[in-house]
């Protein structure tokens, strides 16, 4: 593939230096690290929030349903940026637009740290949720392009660990910088680490051009729903992405109501400790990406897909054992990440021109999944407790195993 994710020559040799090794254009270790810690730097942005609530609304003077808003305005500007702003990414010079991007989000987090009235709150955290959001892809299928020939999988695999370890580390960072400076502290230091990426990025990624299609930003909209009709591999690693992020919502957020209550009645800082479990799909994602590029991503997906159905065995015995509960939770992760690093390698193989529409629609199906899975949970587990929420969330897993195995005999 091309192995360019910009539209400009070079100017020197120093950036194509700066990515690339010496082996046959391949990226190097270091940099791939240096790509993953930006993808976790961005997309801790869009988690910082969640274990703020409280304190904003106290400062706010509002309730805590109230206070839920402020998610609810990071995760639109989540949809905002998969639908308007990653696609740009097949338009403009991305390097330029990373650039721009992060002076934006460095100052979307100032805005928040500053923000006085609600209304001024609540836009700068759509701000956030935009450009975290939108960094975090665009850094995906930048990665995408970069990778030599038969590296996709891995890179790709590194950048995705980096975003599980972002998510994870966001909420125990915001908890410990609220600790000591108070809540807008976090999103100054946040302010501050756009910058350093933007430093950095500057000189790690090259600055080549290379044709690309002459399009304009209306008809590269509407090009959306054309890869959508057109790109197969596209529709069904959607759907299955779609089944896979319901189960993992229809978990995560049912969770803190039967740990809530007795006989365990944890706090939620003890709740959110559960997501740290989470860390062993950085690995799992970084050792999926490595058998798609070997021509295993079917039977990985498969036997990840496994996984996630086994996974809700153990975690319908979380009332009873934490033990267990840790089990389903591990299982859950490694399967789950697998499958996404999978989806993601084997869509950007499909077309190298569209890198970031791809991965602008393929997430929205992560969005449709997640928000349904959300719904879906609560509904249950007040209909039928936890032993409810993990049959469902068991059919939705099973549900996507189907489709995989209905898909692959059609290949």
């Amino acid at each position: 593939m091309e192995q360019s994710c910009h539209a400009g020559t070079v100017a020197s040799n120093a950036p194509t230096d700066a990515i690339h090794s010496t082996d046959g254009g391949r990226l190097s270790s270091a940099r791939i690290a240096l790509l993953a810690v930006c993808c976790a730097a961005s997309v801790a942005n869009v988690y910082y929030a969640q274990p703020l609530l409280d304190s904003i609304a106290r400062d706010f003077g509002v309730s805590q349903a109230a206070v839920g808003g402020v998610i609810t305005a990071t995760q639109l500007g989540c949809a905002l940026a998969l639908l308007f702003v990653v696609p740009l990414g097949d338009l403009l010079n991305r390097k330029r637009l990373i650039a721009v991007q992060l002076v934006l989000l460095s100052a979307a987090c100032i805005g928040v740290a500053a923000a006085s009235t609600r209304v001024a709150l609540l836009a700068g955290m759509v701000a956030v949720g935009l450009l975290g959001t939108a960094m975090t892809q665009g850094l995906i299928a930048c990665s995408a392009a970069l990778a030599g020939a038969g590296e996709r999988g891995r890179v790709v695999g590194a950048a995705q660990g980096g975003v599980v370890v972002g998510l994870l580390a966001a909420r125990s960072l915001a908890g410990v910088v609220t600790d000591i400076a108070g809540w807008r502290a976090v999103y100054l230091v946040s302010g501050a680490l756009a910058i350093a990426m933007l430093v950095v990025l500057s000189r790690l990624l090259p600055d080549r051009r290379e044709p690309r299609e002459r399009i304009g930003y209306a008809a590269l909209l509407r090009s959306m729903a054309s890869l959508l009709r057109d790109e197969r591999v596209l529709r069904v690693r959607g759907a299955i992405a779609l089944l896979m992020f319901a189960a993992f919502s229809i978990f995560w957020s049912a969770l803190v109501l039967p740990l809530s209550a007795p006989p365990h009645a944890m706090s939620h800082t003890q709740i959110g400790a559960f997501g740290l479990v989470g860390a062993l799909g950085a690995a799992a994602a970084a050792r999926a990406g490595r058998l798609a590029d070997r021509g295993r991503g079917e039977a990985t997906t498969g036997a990840a897909l496994v996984l996630l159905v086994c996974a809700w065995l153990p975690l319908a015995f979380g009332n009873t054992s934490i033990a267990l509960l840790i089990v389903g939770i591990v299982l859950l992760d490694v399967g789950g990440q697998a499958v996404h690093v999978v989806n993601q390698s084997m869509i950007l193989g499909a077309r190298p021109d569209a890198h970031a529409r791809l991965v602008g629609c393929y997430m929205l199906f992560y969005s449709v999944g997640s928000g349904l899975g959300a719904i879906a949970a609560t509904m249950m587990y007040a209909r039928a407790g936890w032993t409810g929420v993990c049959v469902l969330g068991a059919g939705v897993s099973v549900a996507a195993l189907g489709v995989w195995a209905a898909t692959l005999r059609r290949a």
